[in-house]
């Protein structure tokens, strides 16, 4: 009997049994929702290499049974090695797709990813700010694993100004926790007092990534509420982390738009980012070389 693929077609005759194509093993349908799930909005950049960006949360998205919906900020031509370009989607073009998105769908959370420059920044900025109802998660993308920057200069005080206020949690790693309060962080000790004071400058919670200290665990710190919450877990040896920050963020956006709280959100979030680590997979590139990949979307 020829494969056949769940579409309009209801079922089909197998030895005189109706089967439901709703579950074919081997597209791993493990729910058929009858009544529609809850709504999020990513709006981030397009990694071609579908590691990173509205390609990670829209498959983070799927994962928690939660219709995904993007804004595309910048077209991005990279893989988990190398950023080779970057194309801005016009500002004009970014506020249609956000305005639609939110006035056509009951959208619960929205995700921000990488915004690229201030413009976009103010732009995105100004529409989320009418609508204080979203559970806003920023991702404040900054610099690529890579190295490469992923943020124009002037963009930082765009987000200090107009984005991160109005988030209801921010999710920098040390990198980018440094670049917005301007001091360095080098240890575990040095991550509850910046998550502090980056969540009194901005009046949001924090979840502070220590994913970059030295050590066997990998330490992820939550302020929120004047609360703080810890989450460890041993260091995965790994090839790579293309696109754990987006999604990280992208599962917590999820989760918060199924309405759990902020520190059960994290905790699921985290617990699903150590599953795609364990769970990664490479390939061989053609061209030479190993191409890691976190498996956001089969693990």
């Amino acid at each position: 009997m020829p494969l056949m693929i769940p579409s309009e077609v209801a079922t089909a005759k197998h030895q005189s049994t109706q089967i439901k194509l709703c579950h074919l093993s081997r597209f791993r349908y493990q729910t058929c929702m009858t009544t529609a799930p809850p709504v999020a909005l990513t709006i981030a950049g397009s990694d071609c290499s579908a590691g990173a960006g509205v390609q990670a949360d829209l498959k983070t998205f799927q994962h928690f049974g939660v219709h995904g919906l993007t804004a595309v900020t910048c077209i991005v031509a990279e893989t988990a090695n190398v950023v080779r370009s970057i194309h801005a989607v016009p500002v004009t073009m970014l506020q249609e797709q956000v305005a639609l998105m939110l006035d056509s769908f009951p959208v619960a959370a929205v995700k921000t990813g990488m915004l690229f420059s201030a413009a976009h920044v103010r732009a995105v900025a100004e529409l989320l700010a009418a609508r204080p109802d979203l559970a806003l998660v920023v991702d404040p993308v900054m610099i690529a694993s890579t190295g490469a920057p992923l943020l124009e200069p002037e963009a930082m005080t765009a987000y200090r100004n107009h984005l991160l206020p109005l988030a209801r949690l921010i999710t920098p790693n040390l990198h980018e926790a440094a670049a917005l309060l301007g001091a360095s962080l080098s240890n575990k000790d040095a991550l509850e007092p910046a998550a502090r004071r980056l969540a009194a400058m901005f009046g949001t919670a924090v979840l502070l990534k220590g994913g970059h200290l030295d050590g066997p665990d990998c330490l992820d710190l939550l302020v929120a509420d004047g609360q703080v919450a810890h989450f460890s877990a041993p260091r995965l040896a790994v090839a790579g982390s293309h696109g754990t920050g987006c999604t990280l963020a992208a599962a917590i956006t999820a989760r918060l738009a199924h309405g759990d709280a902020l520190p059960t959100a994290v905790a699921a979030a985290k617990a699903y980012l150590n599953a795609c680590l364990r769970h990664s997979y490479q390939f061989q590139s053609p061209g030479g070389g190993p191409l890691h990949a976190l498996n956001q979307g089969t693990c």
